[in-house]
C-alpha cells in the first residue's frame, strides 16, 4: 500500500521547491522518496523525477499542434493523462515493489484542475480506490496573499472549494513565510492567518472607503461560508526552517496513515500510543518562532553563497529515525489541518455552500453596478471588500 503527498496550489507558490526540499529531506533520514512530475509544462526540475509526464504529453507540443492556450494545453495533458492511465501504471509499478517508498505527485499550477474540473479528480479517484494509494493533498498558498484581506479571503475561499472538491485528507500550507515582510505589514499576528478565526476582524481591516461599504456585506458572507465549514487552516512554511518542513511532513504522515503504518512496523506497542507518546512540538511553537524570526524580527537580506549554505545544512539536520517527522506534530491540530478521516465526508454541505454563493456573487455584481456612478479611489481601489 503506497503512501504519498499530492502537491498543489496556485503558480509560483512553491510547490517544486517544496518537492525538492522534501525529497532532499527525507534522504537525509534514510525514507525512500521518490517524486512524480506530472506538470508537463515544468521543464526546469531541481529534481531527478522517477516518473515524468513529459515523456507522455509535452505542453508546448500540445499547443503547437492543437493550437491551444497554456490554460485549455495543460487541461488537454490531464485528460490525456487519465485516458492513459495504463502508462502512469506501468511507471509506478517499479516505486511499488519498495514497501517503504513515499511517492509525492507534483502538479501543475492552473487552479481549474483542482478546484473544478473533474479530470485530475479522476485520475487521483483511480490511484486511491482502484490502485490503493493512501494519499494527501497539500495545497501551497503564498505568504503575500496575506498582506491583502480580499487576497487572503479569496485565498480561503480556493482552499475550502479544493478540499470540497478533490475529496482526499488535506493540508492547507501558507509557503514562503520568509519573504512575506517583503510584500508589505501584517495586520495581524502570523496566527491569526493560520488559524482562521474570528475573520470578521479581517472584514473591519478592509478599510471604511466607499467601496469596502459597498461589497462589506458580500465579504462578511464569504467569511461566513468560510466559519461555517470550519475546515480550512494553514500550517506556516519557510523553506529554509527545516523545523517548518519536518512539521508539515508530520501532518501528512498522520493525514495519510504513514506515521501508524510505520510504527507499526518496528514495534509490538500500538502506534496510536506509541505516536502519542513521541510528540514534542505543536503548531504554536512553529508560528512563533517564523513571527519572531521573520516577521517581527529586522529584514536582512543573506548573500547568495549564504543562503546556498543553509539551505543546504537544513537539508542535512534531520534526525536519523524514519518516524521523526511524527514527533513535531500536533495530533488535536492536524485534525483541522487536514487529517479529515477519509476525505469522502467534505462534500456533504457542498450544495448549500454553492447557492449561498450563488447568492453572494449576485449581491456583489448589483452592488459593482452601484459603483459605476461612484468610482473608488486612493487605498480602498487596491483592497476591495
Amino acid at each position: 500500500m503506497p503512501f504519498g503527498q499530492v502537491v498543489i496550489g496556485p503558480p509560483g507558490s512553491g510547490k517544486t521547491t517544496y518537492c525538492a526540499s522534501l525529497h532532499r529531506y527525507c534522504a537525509s533520514i534514510g525514507r525512500t522518496c521518490a517524486i512524480v512530475n506530472l506538470d508537463p509544462a515544468n521543464d526546469n526540475l531541481p529534481y531527478t523525477p522517477a516518473v515524468d509526464i513529459s515523456d507522455l504529453v509535452h505542453l508546448e507540443a500540445v499547443m503547437d499542434e492543437l493550437g491551444l492556450g497554456p490554460n485549455g494545453g495543460l487541461v488537454y495533458c490531464i485528460d490525456y493523462l487519465e485516458k492513459n492511465m495504463d502508462w502512469l501504471r506501468e511507471k509506478l509499478e517499479p516505486l511499488e515493489k519498495d514497501n517503504a517508498a513515499y511517492i509525492v505527485f507534483d502538479l501543475p499550477g492552473q487552479v481549474e484542475l483542482f478546484m473544478m474540473h473533474d479530470n485530475l479528480k479522476r485520475v487521483l479517484t483511480t490511484l486511491v480506490d482502484k490502485w490503493h494509494y493512501r494519499l494527501v493533498a497539500v495545497e501551497l498558498m503564498d505568504a503575500h496573499l496575506c498582506t491583502d484581506p480580499s487576497k487572503y479571503i479569496a485565498t480561503l475561499l480556493l482552499s475550502l472549494s479544493t478540499m470540497l472538491h478533490l475529496e482526499l485528507p488535506h493540508v492547507n500550507v501558507l509557503s514562503k513565510v520568509d519573504l512575506v515582510r517583503h510584500y508589505g505589514r501584517l495586520d495581524f499576528n502570523l496566527d491569526f492567518y493560520t488559524e482562521v478565526q474570528d475573520l470578521s476582524y479581517l472584514v473591519a481591516a478592509m478599510g471604511k472607503g466607499p467601496f469596502s461599504k459597498r461589497f462589506r456585506k458580500l465579504s462578511e458572507g464569504l467569511v461566513d461560508v468560510v466559519e461555517s465549514f470550519n475546515l480550512v487552516k494553514f500550517a506556516p512554511l519557510a523553506i529554509t526552517d527545516t523545523p517548518s518542513l519536518v512539521h508539515i511532513l508530520g501532518l501528512c504522515d498522520k493525514a495519510n496513515g504513514y506515521v501508524f503504518a510505520r510504527l507499526a512496523d518496528t514495534s509490538p506497542v500500538p502506534p496510536e500510543m506509541m505516536y502519542g507518546a513521541n510528540i514534542r512540538g505543536t503548531d504554536d511553537d512553529i508560528w512563533s518562532d517564523l513571527q519572531e524570526r521573520y516577521i517581527d524580527g529586522p529584514i536582512r537580506e543573506r548573500p547568495p553563497a549564504e543562503a546556498a549554505a543553509a539551505a543546504a545544512g537544513g537539508a542535512a539536520g534531520g534526525s536519523g529515525s524514519v518516524c521523526a517527522p511524527a514527533e513535531h506534530c500536533d495530533p488535536s491540530g492536524a485534525v483541522r489541518a487536514g487529517a479529515q478521516g477519509d476525505g469522502r465526508g467534505l462534500s456533504r454541505g457542498g450544495a448549500g455552500a454553492a447557492a449561498r454563493l450563488e447568492s453572494l456573487a449576485e449581491e456583489g455584481a448589483e452592488a459593482a453596478a452601484g459603483l459605476e456612478a461612484e468610482p473608488a479611489s486612493g487605498d480602498n481601489a487596491r483592497n476591495p471588500g
